[in-house]
C-alpha cells in the first residue's frame, strides 16, 4: 500500500521521511512497511480507527519505543536537513529527543513550578545561565499563548492551572528547547471544546516555526488544522495526501469508507 507516496509536493522541503518502516512489539508486527513524507513547517495528521498504529508510528520519531525491552524497528526515518537516520543504533535517542519534542494525550505538568516546568529541558541540556533560561521560558510561554495568563504566577505549581492551560504549559515545555519537529498524540482528547479550540489555533500558529505531526481521533480536527493527512489501518499506510483531497476526493475506497463513516 505504498503507492500513497505520489510525491504530491515535490517542490516542498522535507523535514523527515519514513522509508520501509516496520515496527515490532516482540513478535507482533504493529507497523508494516510504511513510506511517508513529512513536509517542513506543515501540519500532518494521522487518522484511523483505534489500534491501527497511529501512536506507535508517532513514537518511532522520538524513539520512545526504546524505553521498553523487546521492541524492534526495521527500515529508516530520514531526518532533514542532515539526513540523520533517527532509527540508527549509532544515533543517541537523547539527541533525537532534543530535536523532536512530544505533547501527550493528557496534560502532564511536572510537580514543579510553572517556570521550572518550562525550564526543565533547558537544564537537562546543560543550560545554567539564568538570563538565558529566563528569556527562553518567556519566549516559550509566549509561543504557547500562555505568557499573559501566567507571567505573575511563575512560582505557582503547574498543576494549579486549568486543563487547557496545563496542556499549553506542556506545549511551552516542548517549545523551550527549540525543537525541529513536534509530535502531538491526541492533545485535545481530554479537553473541553473551548480549550480544544485554543490548542487548535495554537497548532496552526506554531507551524510558522516548527514542523508538526499529530495523531487525532477527531476527523473534523484533522480537516481543520492539517495541511496533509494520512489514513492508517492495521499498521499500514492506506493513503496519504493533501488534507482537502483526502477528505473530499480520496483515491482509495478504504479511505472513503472511513471518512464517510461506513467503516470504523
Amino acid at each position: 500500500m505504498n503507492a500513497m507516496t505520489d510525491r504530491y509536493e515535490t517542490l516542498l522541503p522535507l523535514k523527515a521521511e519514513a522509508r520501509n518502516l516496520s515496527f515490532y512489539y516482540g513478535n507482533f508486527q504493529a507497523l508494516k512497511n510504511i513510506n511517508m513524507p513529512i513536509y517542513e513547517k506543515k501540519v500532518t495528521s494521522l487518522i484511523g480507527p483505534s489500534g491501527c498504529g497511529k501512536s506507535t508510528y508517532l513514537r518511532c520519531f522520538n524513539r520512545m519505543h526504546d524505553l521498553y525491552p523487546g521492541n524492534r524497528y526495521e527500515g529508516a526515518i530520514d531526518f532533514h536537513p542532515d539526513h540523520t537516520d533517527l532509527l540508527s543504533k549509532k544515533v543517541d535517542p537523547i539527541e533525537v529527543r532534543m530535536r523532536i519534542s512530544m505533547v501527550f494525550q493528557k496534560p502532564n505538568p511536572f510537580p514543579k513550578s510553572i517556570y521550572e516546568n518550562v525550564a526543565y529541558g533547558l537544564r537537562v541540556r546543560g543550560e545554567n545561565a539564568r538570563s538565558v533560561i529566563d528569556d527562553k521560558v518567556e519566549a516559550a510561554l509566549r509561543g504557547a499563548a500562555l505568557w499573559g495568563e501566567v507571567k505573575d504566577r511563575l512560582k505557582e505549581l503547574g498543576a494549579n492551572l486549568s486543563g487547557g492551560q496545563q496542556q499549553r504549559l506542556c506545549i511551552a515545555r516542548a517549545l523551550a528547547t527549540d525543537p525541529e519537529l513536534m509530535l502531538f498524540d491526541e492533545p485535545t482528547s481530554a479537553l473541553d471544546p473551548i480549550a480544544t479550540a485554543s490548542i487548535e489555533e495554537l497548532i496552526t500558529e506554531l507551524k510558522e516555526r516548527v514542523t508538526i505531526l499529530i495523531v487525532t481521533h477527531n476527523m473534523q480536527q484533522a480537516a481543520r488544522i492539517s495541511d496533509y493527512t494520512a489514513y492508517m489501518y492495521i499498521g499500514e499506510m492506506v493513503e496519504f495526501g493533501v488534507t482537502d483531497q483526502i477528505f473530499i476526493k480520496p483515491k482509495r475506497k478504504e479511505t472513503e469508507d472511513y471518512i464517510t463513516g461506513r467503516f470504523g
